[in-house]
């Protein structure tokens, strides 16, 4: 496994163009100032700087986390350049593990690629084989109860139906969804036909199939 050593800023970028999405970008005429970006927003997730003689990581954090982390070490600062309250900023002294370096990059990476759809598509990612959720359900699981109309247009905008399985997802009634979902007609009926799950008059009873996000 590659070991990325959190001392220069090539390893600090190489490690962080491990994340998904990620890509590097220069978008000043300064070019001491490299970020990192996530594809799908193009938000900054990691500014990589040089400053009195140390290269310097800007990190978004919980307001929480930073609290946290910058009592633990002194060379973790209130953000240079950024919000001080949600962005923090990491000196590479050698006074930082590499451990911590990389879990306040990945809770920044965390905090920036994080949106609706995303959540909403590792929800139903968990759904059992012969299972199904309701709208509701998978709305509750991302942390939004009222959400249940923004999962029904996350799921019919799915480009990745191989392994995020929308088609187990129903209404409070167990109807499933218009006939042109999922596939086209009857597309939906036949895949969950294939999970094991039966229909009576082209619904699911929740009783027997429903998942409210249980292990």
């Amino acid at each position: 496994m590659q070991t990325y050593n959190m001392i220069t800023r090539e390893s600090v970028i190489e490690y962080a163009l491990t994340f998904d999405g990620a890509y590097l970008d220069m978008p000043f005429s300064d070019h001491n100032w490299k970020l990192l970006r996530y594809k799908d927003n193009t938000k900054a997730f990691l500014w990589t700087y040089e400053r009195d003689g140390y290269i310097n990581l800007n990190v978004k954090m919980d307001p929480n986390e930073a609290f946290f982390w910058r009592n633990a070490y002194a060379s973790v600062i209130p953000g240079y350049h950024l919000n001080k309250e949600h962005w923090s900023t990491i000196i590479l002294d050698g006074t930082v593990p590499d451990k911590d370096i990389k879990i306040m990059i990945a809770q920044s990476y965390d905090l920036i690629s994080d949106s609706p759809s995303k959540r909403i598509y590792e929800a139903v990612k968990k759904i059992p084989k012969g299972r199904v959720a309701t709208y509701k359900t998978v709305a509750a699981l991302v942390g939004d109860p009222k959400m249940a109309r923004a999962v029904g247009n996350a799921l019919h905008k799915n480009k990745d139906p191989e392994n995020v399985p929308c088609y187990r997802v129903v209404n409070s009634k167990g109807e499933l969804a218009g006939e042109f979902a999922f596939g086209g007609a009857g597309a939906q009926a036949r895949l969950l036909e294939a999970d094991g799950i039966k229909l009576t008059d082209g619904k699911v009873d929740l009783s027997t199939y429903g998942w409210n996000g249980e292990s």
